[in-house]
């Protein structure tokens, strides 16, 4: 028995996608691991695979400093009743959580200032002119 556990060991596969070199391998077909000793052939090969094995996860959208400002911009919108509520499919107005989300924008666009290019800088500025003037317009409203 204990000769056994000596005999099985590990293989070592490189799955790096460059060489050394730093120049693209060919893709190879991954290798299924041979049957385990003592099993058939027909008991390896009757298991299924993971789910998660042959199914893709569907794309998702690059995370960047874009789609993060809209994705917190959509946040507010939400909690200022403007767009309905993923989960509940309701539209509820929650101005403390928009406030917030509102300050957290804002006080990102203060620690990021001379770091974004043109096109982020004038996105989270009329991102923050949009929701603040919504804002605004909600609180007046709701001090009536």
């Amino acid at each position: 028995m204990e000769s056994e556990e000596k005999n099985k060991g590990f293989t070592v596969q490189d799955r790096r996608r460059f060489s050394s070199d730093g120049e693209a391998k060919a893709q190879e077909p991954e290798e299924k691991p041979a049957a385990t000793a003592g099993a058939s052939s027909s008991e390896a090969t009757a298991q299924p695979a993971a789910p998660h094995e042959h199914q893709q996860a569907p794309a998702q959208p690059e995370v960047n400093f874009t789609t993060f400002m809209v994705g917190l911009s959509t946040q507010a919108l939400v909690a200022l009743g403007e767009i309905p509520d993923p989960a509940s499919g309701q539209n509820a107005k929650d101005l403390h959580a928009a406030q917030q989300l509102i300050d957290i924008i804002g006080m990102l666009r203060e620690k990021t200032r001379g770091n974004l290019d043109r096109d982020e800088d004038s996105l989270i500025e009329a991102i923050l002119f949009d929701l603040r003037m919504k804002y605004v317009e909600l609180a007046r409203q709701s001090a009536r």
